[in-house]
């Protein structure tokens, strides 16, 4: 799996992959367009690992509401993307540049929420992915917390399992099911080779219509 990762995220792109899902029949495995990334540049590529909030809206007095969340980023590794599935909650910043560093020293690739983010000035300095529905100055304390991890949660509108291929860039994210992701990235892999020729025809002044019927690539 890691060797695939490491494919995947020097050689594919969102919209590749996202076609070939669809020709595996997997077709509503991209984030909702609002799901975007804090640094246009950067690429995400790595293995889920979920966490589900809820909204609160008080802390018991002995209660530590960050004690799930905390447990999850210490125990991130190489090549993981935190997931965190707040249900486009506007209430719940649950990503920031603590948990970034955190989870970057763990080995992790990045993270994905539906959620809000903040201290953006500081993890876009990092050049750490982070994937988000918003940006806010909000804590989750008191607003939301982790009532479970490691289990499939539903995130910008895909159902998300964890070990699923999690891939982002400037187009959007997109979550490859484990069981086909050998599968869907070695076709990804073939569709860009085919995209390369295809472009490279039209480039030299080939018909689209002629260039499509040779590599059915468009």
């Amino acid at each position: 799996m890691d060797e695939l990762m490491a494919r995947a995220r020097k050689k594919l792109y969102a919209a590749v992959l996202s076609d070939t899902l669809d020709a595996l029949g997997a077709t509503e495995q991209a984030m909702r367009p609002g799901i975007r990334p804090l640094d246009d540049g950067l690429v995400l590529c790595g293995r889920a690992r979920t966490a589900l909030y809820a909204e609160t809206y008080h802390i018991a007095p002995d209660e530590n509401p960050y004690e799930l969340e905390i447990a999850l980023v210490d125990d991130l590794g190489a090549n993981d993307v935190a997931v965190f599935a707040c249900s486009g909650s506007e209430r719940i910043a649950p990503w920031g540049e603590l948990l970034s560093t955190a989870s970057r020293a763990r080995g992790a690739v990045g993270c994905v929420t539906d959620g809000f983010v903040r201290d953006v000035k500081r993890i876009r300095a990092m050049a750490f992915p982070v994937f988000h529905g918003g940006i806010a100055p909000l804590d989750s304390r008191g607003r939301g917390k982790v009532v479970a991890i490691d289990v499939p949660v539903r995130c910008g509108g895909v159902l998300v399992h964890p070990g699923d291929l999690v891939f982002g860039d400037v187009d959007g994210v997109v979550v490859v099911p484990q069981a086909i992701a050998a599968e869907a990235v070695s076709r990804a892999l073939a569709k860009v080779e085919g995209e390369n020729q295809t472009r490279r025809e039209l480039e030299q002044g080939q018909l689209l219509r002629e260039v499509y019927e040779k590599y059915g690539v468009l």
